[in-house]
């Protein structure tokens, strides 16, 4: 997420809202934000949303996650909204929401449905 300059804004139970700017260092071909770093930061959203209802000790691995693109992503910054759908002990279903903004306009770019898992946080996740 330091690469393409996301922050997290809010972390409350079940949500979590990342942001971060437009850079040129992150377009594809047409000069638009590349799926690929719209795809991660909404995954990202998702994880951190789904962590934020595990318990302590606990880390977190996607397992799926299927990602709409509704509109190419152009906008001076951007904004993924992760939500928790079911919380459970094994497994989260989640959602996340991407946003553009640009001009004092808000356009949902790209949504997210994904699957995260808990693992210990200190497992080896390499055979």
């Amino acid at each position: 997420m330091r690469t393409v300059g996301a922050r997290l804004v809010s972390i409350e139970p079940g949500q979590v809202v990342i942001e971060w700017p437009f850079s040129t260092h992150l377009t594809q071909q047409h000069g638009f934000l590349h799926a690929g770093v719209v795809a991660a930061v909404a995954d990202s959203a998702c994880g951190y949303a789904a962590l934020s209802l595990m318990r302590q000790g606990v880390a977190v691995l996607s397992v799926e996650f299927k990602v709409n693109l509704m509109k190419p992503a152009a906008g001076e910054h951007f904004r993924a909204v992760g939500r928790v759908i079911r919380a459970g002990r094994t497994l989260s279903v989640c959602a996340a929401e991407v946003q553009a903004h640009a001009a004092g306009q808000e356009t949902t770019i790209a949504i997210m449905q994904g699957t995260m898992m808990a693992v210990q946080d200190n497992a080896s996740l390499v055979d």
